[in-house]
């Protein structure tokens, strides 16, 4: 397969304070220093279109450019198998990112190469017919709906990694859980850890148990169920449902970690807030509940 080529163009705001072309890449727009390394030593940094060493003071207003090469990755890209004719709720979309409400019973990615049906092979189908490629930056269990990030180069995986990574990119979530919660807000800060039991599943204070932090504020109370938005401060496998399930509030639905039954898990991404790739503009973007989790809040509220 070719190796494709990637360019960012970003002209710099008014405001902009003056700093080294280095200080640009590396600390604002937090390239990683391998990429500013290929950029310095393959000239492959324009500024106003001419190369300067990264030591060159950007001014406001200059045009910044940068082109990549397929072969600069370490690691073999990831192509998925394009959909034909994906369905694909796109919530938001700009040149570098690609934010999409997943459905419920969805996977997000194929785990055999000639798999299909994923999140990320509608991704690519949808984004086949530009030059854009489809990069997993996080992930939703199968059984959860919601927000979901794509990176539509692998130059803002990276970037966007550790946006995540800083605490910067806000992930907000409903889920309806049994029983009654109280009091109307507080947190979940147990850690998480593998569970040796069953592979399948998280457990607190597990093997290999990792810090945990979720937030949550209490919606609605209703008929022996709570409507609950959480916050994710840290990000660690199952850390909602296994919060929620060790709190005694385990999430209606849930096929590992629930005790009552439903026809989908009532788990769902609502809200996210990414700091966008190079222009570093805060977007909050809403995810729609679907028909069915509607239906199963009338039910019980």
């Amino acid at each position: 397969m070719m190796e494709k080529n990637w360019k960012i163009i970003e002209t710099l705001s008014k405001d902009q304070p003056s700093q080294t072309l280095r200080d640009l890449l590396q600390k604002q727009w937090l390239l990683p220093r391998r990429f500013v390394y290929y950029l310095r030593t393959r000239h492959n940094v324009l500024v106003n279109g001419q190369y300067y060493p990264v030591n060159h003071q950007v001014q406001p207003a200059d045009i910044i450019e940068l082109n990549f090469n397929g072969d600069e990755f370490r690691t073999p890209q990831t192509h998925y198998q394009p959909t034909p004719h994906p369905r694909l709720n796109v919530l938001f979309e700009n040149r570098d990112v690609l934010v999409v409400n997943k459905p419920a019973g969805q996977k997000m990615h194929p785990n055999q190469p000639l798999e299909t049906g994923t999140l990320l092979n509608d991704a690519a189908g949808y984004l086949k017919t530009s030059s854009a490629d489809a990069f997993m930056v996080h992930r939703l269990d199968q059984a959860t709906s919601g927000a979901v990030a794509i990176a539509k180069n692998p130059i803002v995986v990276p970037i966007l990694d550790r946006r995540i990574s800083q605490g910067q990119m806000h992930r907000q979530y409903l889920a309806l859980v049994a029983g009654t919660i109280t009091p109307d807000a507080g947190k979940f800060d147990w850690p998480i850890g593998r569970d040796l039991l069953d592979q399948r599943k998280r457990r607190v204070n597990g093997f290999a148990s990792q810090p945990a932090l979720t937030y949550y504020q209490v919606a609605w109370r209703g008929k022996n169920a709570t409507l609950v938005r959480l916050q994710l401060a840290t990000g660690r496998t199952h850390q909602l449902r296994v919060h929620l399930a060790y709190s005694g509030h385990p999430i209606i639905g849930d096929p590992l970690y629930g005790t009552i039954d439903a026809s989908r898990m009532m788990l769902h991404g609502i809200k996210q807030q990414l700091v966008l790739p190079f222009t570093e503009k805060i977007q909050t973007i809403t995810a729609p509940i679907d028909d069915e989790f509607k239906q199963i809040l009338l039910k019980y509220k």
